[in-house]
């Protein structure tokens, strides 16, 4: 480098700092115009890089493509032709202006230069529109794929859920109920078990009709839906029978809960089943580790029946032999 250049080698370097220190800066304060920013400074960092290059490196006009780069970081078509175009001009009027009045330059060079701005807006276009297919197709693919993701999740619904009553099917009920007993046995889950039938239920369906069946089965599994714990779980054991399980809870919360359930059934009223109120019968045990779930459902069936035998309309927990024989605070609570 010759010493009168120096100061101009200088000048250009800083002035190349100072680009990027701005755009930078543009970017990270998040002002408007962030495309016309990085473009700008592209093309102005070009042409001081093309001054520092042209008198040491051949080729130094390939640094004049920085501008055009710019358009693939975005992936912006439009933006690519308005700068090959510019870029195409721009070097015209430089060259033109410039370099063919101070250095003399043959006209070869110049119409090399411009073929190669114009193969590279070619390249750069055919990469985008590449780049768009290869987007569009990953689209296509992971809509496709979300697709049968809310078939799969709409089809194991429907698996899992009572068509009717909208709650757990039976199969679902046994499936949750055994992952939570080996939880009770592993890690001292407190688990009550609740089964609810509805009092003369086969009377209801005689007198009103099975339609009328239905309705009330209905109406009776939102009931039980819309109160039940987050924690807890609801299912259509089978026929009119709702099984409940409560997790989480003492033996009384779960006793206060289902008693609850049981009188808010009472209170609803059915004007197409002549106005009378529908009751339930609830059996309610608390699950003691080592009863498994044969013994658990033992419990609770019998729980059942006494609370159907003492009147219906009640809520009946089971009790062991030392349980029943001694001050026992939960009892059968009838209307």
């Amino acid at each position: 480098m010759e010493p009168e250049q120096g100061p101009f080698f200088i000048a250009s370097n800083l002035l190349i700092v100072t680009c990027i220190s701005t755009a930078e800066l543009w970017l990270r304060l998040s002002l408007n115009y962030q495309k016309q920013a990085v473009v700008g400074c592209g093309f102005i960092m070009s042409y001081l890089i093309y001054f520092l290059l042209e008198p040491h490196v051949d080729g130094a006009q390939m640094a004049l493509m920085m501008p055009i780069m710019v358009a693939l970081i975005y992936f912006d078509r439009k933006m690519l032709y308005f700068l090959g175009v510019f870029n195409i001009l721009f070097y015209t009027g430089f060259y033109i202006g410039m370099e063919r009045v101070l250095l003399n330059k043959p006209w070869l060079e110049f119409y090399l230069v411009q073929c190669v701005f114009i193969v590279f807006v070619v390249m750069a276009n055919a990469v985008i529109i590449r780049s768009q297919e290869v987007r569009d197709h990953l689209e296509q693919v992971t809509k496709s794929e979300q697709g049968l993701m809310v078939e799969r999740a709409i089809s194991d619904k429907l698996l899992k859920i009572d068509a009717l009553t909208g709650l757990y099917n039976h199969k679902t009920f046994h499936e949750y109920l055994d992952s939570l007993l080996e939880q009770c046995e592993n890690n001292g889950l407190q688990l009550q078990l609740a089964l609810f039938d509805i009092d003369n239920f086969k009377q209801v369906n005689d007198t009103y009709g099975h339609w009328v069946g239905d309705l009330v089965l209905k109406e009776v599994a939102a009931k039980v839906s819309s109160m039940i714990g987050l924690n807890d779980f609801a299912a259509r054991y089978g026929g009119e029978e709702f099984a409940v399980i409560f997790t989480d809870n003492s033996p009384q919360e779960s006793f206060l809960a289902a008693e609850e359930m049981r009188v808010s059934i009472s209170l609803m009223e059915h004007p197409y089943a002549g106005g009378k109120p529908i009751t339930v019968s609830i059996g309610l045990c608390n699950y003691q580790l080592g009863d498994g779930k044969e013994l658990l459902f033992r419990k609770t069936d019998d729980a059942l029946y006494s609370a159907k035998r003492g009147g219906k309309n009640t809520v009946c927990t089971a009790v062991d032999a030392t349980a029943a024989a001694g001050d026992n605070p939960l009892a059968c609570m009838a209307e």
